[in-house]
């Protein structure tokens, strides 16, 4: 066992690990963030896409070992104050996710982008989360979605009621 010291949506665990556990296993069957899923175990889905040290990662591809001493966001870390971050939000409203077993990957990857170009083209946009593979939707609400998100997101824009421009990964 080695043990691992990581911040996971704000808080500070540490825990004995076996040196060959995946961070996406660390973080669904020990933490619990189950909103993290595991689709394909070869990282070609990205419905396990988490942020590490504010990048985007697949964490079926990354040991809970090398997280040690990092800062994990999570699907479920986006949320504050019990208001959906605006990404998840425009997801919602803009019927971004069919069956939505690709959407906490999605989010988290576009999420990503956003804080890298707060105002993507579709093109952008589709580059940009084009390791996160979606078998329902077609892309274009996704899309539509994350472009939606970005506008919400700019400075001075109007939020939803008890929410406010939320920060991005990425971004400085």
């Amino acid at each position: 066992m080695t043990e691992v010291r990581v911040t996971v949506d704000g808080v500070n665990y540490a825990d004995d690990v076996e040196p060959r556990m995946l961070l996406a296993q660390y973080l669904r069957e020990t933490l619990g963030k189950t909103g993290t899923l595991i689709g394909c175990d070869t990282s070609n889905c990205g419905a396990c896409t988490v942020h590490l040290n504010g990048q985007s990662v697949k964490s079926c591809s990354v040991l809970a070992v090398q997280a040690d001493g990092s800062e994990v966001t999570t699907i479920e870390g986006l949320a504050r104050d019990g208001n959906l971050h605006p990404v998840q939000e425009a997801f919602r409203e803009c019927h971004g996710l069919q069956c939505g077993y690709c959407t906490p990957g999605m989010i988290m990857a576009a999420v990503d982008l956003l804080g890298d170009n707060p105002d993507p083209s579709e093109d952008e946009v589709r580059e940009g989360i084009e390791g996160n593979l979606c078998r329902c939707t077609g892309y274009q609400n996704i899309v539509r979605a994350v472009q939606s998100a970005a506008q919400t997101m700019k400075p001075g824009a109007a939020q939803p009621a008890g929410q406010s421009a939320a920060p991005v990964a990425g971004g400085n």
